[in-house]
């Protein structure tokens, strides 16, 4: 049980900071970098993990590891066959004007939550330190990071990445919830993207006005 524990945070570790060494998550993990190593090796041997060796200056390669694309399978995902197949039905028989009036009602439906929920907040920050809270529990990983210009919000997990991937309308909608979200106090932008082969998603939101302090 608690190999597995260990196991899961290895995992974790690579899913939200992307590759590490095996003294980088000893220290985490506060055990030595051997000790992770040999965890290390029991998720290579199940296809989990993978190692990429990187040489810069003098001294010895550094070898980092990294998650496979059959980790994903670890994380949640919310949407299955079924949905993919839902999906194809909905165009099918509606055409893709029956697939964007689905979209736009999702899209509606979780915006209304997240505004319900973000109206007890005052702050910029305090909204989106909200926002990730509520997206972590949807399974999106979701964490953020102040900086000299506003604020990075991450997404380290797509739990709806299957869907996504049919239909990336799905990821317009969700970009468009979080500007209607910030707007007019903040613009919102995707910096980086799972689907276009980054290791999550990010945003960057810029206050129109002056940081809150």
């Amino acid at each position: 049980m608690k190999d597995k524990k260990t196991l899961d945070q290895i995992l974790h570790y690579l899913k939200t900071e992307g590759p590490l060494t095996a003294g980088d998550l000893g220290k985490r993990l506060n055990i030595t970098s051997m000790g992770a190593r040999g965890h290390l090796e029991k998720l290579m041997d199940r296809a989990l993990v993978d190692t990429t060796t990187i040489r810069s200056g003098v001294g010895r390669p550094r070898k980092t590891w990294h998650l496979t694309p059959r980790a994903q399978s670890q994380f949640p995902d919310r949407h299955d066959q079924l949905t993919l197949e839902m999906i194809i039905s909905v165009k099918e028989i509606f055409g893709d004007e029956g697939l964007t009036q689905l979209i736009e009602h999702r899209s509606q439906s979780s915006e209304r939550i997240y505004q319900e929920k973000l109206a007890a907040h005052s702050t910029l920050e305090s909204k989106i330190a909200a926002l990730a809270k509520i997206r972590t529990n949807e399974g999106y990983m979701a964490a953020y990071s102040k900086e000299d210009d506003g604020f990075l919000f991450i997404e380290n997990h797509c739990p709806i990445c299957a869907a996504a991937q049919a239909c990336q309308g799905f990821c317009r909608s969700e970009l468009q919830i979080f500007r209607t979200l910030f707007a007019p106090e903040a613009t919102v932008n995707r910096t980086e993207y799972i689907l276009e082969g980054a290791r999550r998603c990010t945003y960057r939101i810029e206050p129109t006005g002056s940081l809150d302090r």
